[in-house]
């Protein structure tokens, strides 16, 4: 399928590994300019040959640098994937030991880089009739299935996608949502991170943990998601194949979710 993406241009957000990493390799692989950002900038995505900024995007300031950066650099932005999240902000404690600031650091990761990035971006995407994609998680719709802050950051962040496309789709902007499950990422593959923490909370030994994700979240086709896979559905909708889609979320979780 001839995507028609040549000589577009892209800002991928969190994209030094994972899903956004993917995202970035899919897209310069259908010919797309890409300003590629995250905090640290790793040999990976170097290699895509994307563009790259360092920031810090759980701030006003990180995403300005980056939006003036794909600006000045791209010429204009045709394409936007707000995809950073999750990572150290993700800690699997309950309601009662997340404190305000923890609340504070995961909104301003997992939802307001988003706000401020599409509204840097949208008076462009208006000219250019340009597409946006956030990358929410199931977490949005099985809120008692993950840590209560990041749940609720990824549910507001779903209603967002919605009220943009609302608001921005008489006026050329599709904006969609992809919604993944356990997506093979350092998130749960880093015996250090949230998914060796919940190994470890569950008394498992992390590598026996994995293995049994499948079976544990009831995932139907009997594995977990590879990054490639939701990429593929991220660049779909960003371009005119999906042209009239807009407002939509898209689960991507080998079916974890179960119900309408």
């Amino acid at each position: 399928m001839d995507l028609d993406l040549t000589s577009k241009t892209a800002v991928v957000t969190g994209a030094s590994r994972g899903i956004g990493l993917a995202t970035v390799q899919a897209l310069t692989a259908e010919g797309v300019r890409v300003m590629g950002a995250a905090r640290t900038i790793t040999p990976e995505l170097k290699k895509t040959g994307a563009l790259t900024v360092s920031a810090d995007l759980s701030t006003a300031d990180g995403v300005a640098t980056l939006m003036d950066s794909a600006l000045t650099e791209l010429g204009g932005i045709d394409l936007l994937v707000n995809n950073v999240g999750a990572g150290d902000d993700v800690e699997p404690v309950g309601f009662l030991d997340t404190d305000d600031t923890r609340w504070a650091r995961v909104f301003d990761l997992n939802l307001f880089s988003a706000v401020r990035a599409a509204r840097a971006a949208l008076p462009g995407l208006v000219e250019r009739r340009g597409a946006i994609v956030n990358v929410s998680s199931i977490n949005s719709r099985l809120p008692a299935a993950g840590p209560v802050a990041y749940s609720a950051a990824k549910a507001a962040l779903a209603a967002l996608g919605k009220s943009l496309a609302e608001e921005f789709g008489p006026r050329g902007v599709r904006v969609n949502t992809v919604s993944p499950g356990v997506v093979r990422t350092s998130l749960w593959e880093d015996p250090d991170g949230f998914g060796g923490k919940v190994a470890a909370g569950a008394g498992a030994e992390h590598g026996a943990f994995l293995r049994q994700i499948p079976e544990a979240f009831d995932i139907t086709t009997g594995r977990i998601t590879e990054p490639r896979e939701v990429a593929a559905l991220i660049v779909f909708l960003l371009s005119d194949v999906a042209g009239n889609i807009s407002g939509a979320d898209y689960v991507i979780d080998g079916g974890t979710v179960k119900t309408l």
